[in-house]
């Protein structure tokens, strides 16, 4: 009986521990997730902001010019120019001399916008992006098309981006450009669609586009990184 009475009274204070040691690890888990998910609600109310001031910026920006430049601003802050006479000759990679006068008015007051104190540290990219239709002259081969109107769609891109570059007069604003903005022809892979539809054909054999994009998803790597046990 003693003996029996012995092994209780140490298996009664072992089980306490562990229970008591579940709940510490239970506390504990539970306080994580809650600072990882107020965290993570800051960035994303903190992006949301951003984003929200930064659209707010380029409508107050380009209002006045969107018609007659034939241009747009979508709801993802991407800038459109879609009017085929004034960009390109149809196969074609070099700008219009109207294209030219048009992205020199444009360029720098979006550059100006995008590097003020107020929107710097949210931009990790501006995408130029280059876009085509599905057709190509002389082959009725879509893999071909797709691919020859890639290059095209890249060379576009490329041209508009040394243009850019040439506007630039301080090494460290084409310092800046070269780090953040990139040409990426698209070829025919993201044509316009409406009700499901293809639009104007038309409009998609030339359009270049002006894609921002932020940081947010770096911000919440880093977070994640910093939230994790060590």
């Amino acid at each position: 009986m003693k003996e029996e009475r012995g092994n209780q009274t140490y298996w009664i204070p072992m089980a306490d521990l562990m229970t008591g040691l579940m709940m510490v690890f239970l506390l504990l888990t539970a306080a994580f997730m809650l600072r990882v998910e107020r965290t993570t609600t800051l960035v994303v109310k903190e992006y949301e902001k951003t984003k929200r001031d930064m659209e707010l910026a380029l409508q107050s920006e380009f209002a006045k010019d969107l018609k007659q430049w034939n241009a747009e601003i979508l709801g993802d802050m991407t800038i459109r120019f879609k009017d085929p006479a004034v960009l390109f000759t149809t196969g074609s990679a070099e700008l219009r001399p109207q294209f030219k006068v048009v992205l020199a008015k444009f360029f720098p007051r979006y550059l100006a916008l995008l590097t003020s104190r107020q929107y710097v540290d949210a931009v990790k990219e501006i995408r130029i992006e280059g876009h085509t239709s599905a057709v190509w002259s002389g082959t009725t081969d879509e893999t071909m098309a797709y691919f020859k109107n890639m290059e095209l769609s890249q060379a576009r891109t490329r041209s508009t981006l040394e243009f850019l570059l040439s506007l630039s007069a301080s090494s460290s604003e084409k310092k800046w450009l070269i780090q953040h903005v990139t040409a990426n022809g698209l070829s025919s892979s993201r044509p316009l669609l409406s009700a499901g539809k293809f639009v104007n054909a038309q409009l998609n054999d030339q359009r270049v586009e002006f894609r921002i994009v932020t940081n947010a998803s770096e911000k919440m790597d880093s977070i994640a990184k910093e939230l994790q046990p060590r």
